[in-house]
């Protein structure tokens, strides 16, 4: 029997790396044998209908002489109701795209190999039943699809591309830890001021990092589908950015703590300051520090634009892959 041609055409980066630990797939029953081959590239944009995604993997079956084929893609994809879709299938041309943030981002490997054997079976099966579209529940999976595109943009990534950040805002605490005045306004301040100042700083650099990359998404027309698509790559960049500046900033206060410890001595500072502290007032020392030098180091190093932070925002890995896209269709 020969085996079955199956093609997948994956986004490039995450969805890639998914997709080549597919290639050893087998049937469910373990009848026959299926050829899988993998291909990294754009093949959707967000602001376009599903229907031209699948167009475009059809054209690419034909090229290929694949018996189906699978796109796997990092956007979230929507219906004319807009409704968010798991996966849209065309079982007649035996196509699919099954967007991968909608599988809710843990487990990705396990879950998007059950997902691929499913849809490679029901193609396979002309028998099955003529199911065009999974939409996910209304608001579940809203919630759903958004941790999905957080963890496909993988915010533990960031920290290399806030190195100058880091670095500057380092120093600062190396600085600020030994300055008596300083020691002064982190004992004043109460535990729920040092809450604010966490908050307001890890919120400044991120606003930050946003006006700086520019990657606030702006709707292309005042569609509803526009609309949400926005709303969801700006939450996804929101989040992502916060993520890591909070990793950011518990390095900070880790490395802060551990230089106030072998620095300061709790009993001169007790004499300078005339009042009595302790080896824990060195905590709250760190995490005061830790808050003013994620702010003056984050706005006063001049962030650079990494592609690293660019990565966070679908926008601009949306604009990279219509570009791919266009220069695809020039070249043809």
């Amino acid at each position: 029997m020969e085996p079955l041609r199956i093609g997948l055409v994956a986004d490039p980066a995450a969805p890639t790396e998914i997709a080549r630990h597919l290639t050893d797939l087998t049937p469910h029953d373990g009848n026959g044998r299926w050829d899988i081959t993998v291909v990294s590239e754009p093949f959707t944009t967000g602001s376009e209908d599903v229907s031209a995604a699948v167009g475009r993997l059809q054209e690419r079956a034909r090229e290929k002489d694949w018996d189906l084929v699978i796109g796997l893609t990092e956007l979230p994809l929507h219906n004319h109701e807009g409704r968010h879709l798991l996966v849209e299938i065309d079982p007649e041309q035996r196509t699919a795209v099954l967007s991968l943030p909608a599988l809710g981002g843990l487990r990705m490997r396990a879950r998007t190999r059950r997902a691929v054997r499913s849809l490679v079976s029901h193609m396979s099966d002309h028998d099955s039943p003529d199911e065009h579209r999974v939409a996910l529940p209304r608001l579940r999976g809203r919630w759903r699809l958004l941790l999905g595109m957080v963890l496909a943009n993988r915010p533990w990534l960031l920290v290399p591309g806030l190195k100058s950040a880091l670095v500057a805002a380092l120093a600062t605490g190396a600085v600020a830890t030994v300055n008596s005045t300083v020691w002064l306004l982190a004992g004043s301040l109460s535990w729920w001021r040092l809450v604010v100042a966490t908050i307001a700083s890890i919120a400044l650099v991120v606003g930050w990092l946003v006006i700086d990359g520019e990657l606030w998404d702006r709707p292309d027309d005042d569609s509803p589908q526009a609309r949400e698509r926005s709303r969801l790559y700006n939450g996804s960049t929101l989040l992502t950015l916060t993520i890591g500046v909070l990793i950011c900033y518990a390095a900070l206060y880790v490395v802060n703590l551990a230089w106030a410890y072998f620095v300061l001595d709790p009993d001169v500072m007790g004499g300078y300051l005339q009042t009595p502290i302790g080896h824990g007032d060195l905590f709250v020392l760190a995490w005061f520090v830790a808050s003013a030098a994620t702010l003056g180091g984050g706005l006063g190093s001049g962030l650079e634009s990494d592609e690293a932070i660019r990565a966070a925002a679908y926008s601009k890995r949306e604009q990279d892959r219509r570009d791919r896209l266009e220069d695809n269709k020039n070249s043809s």
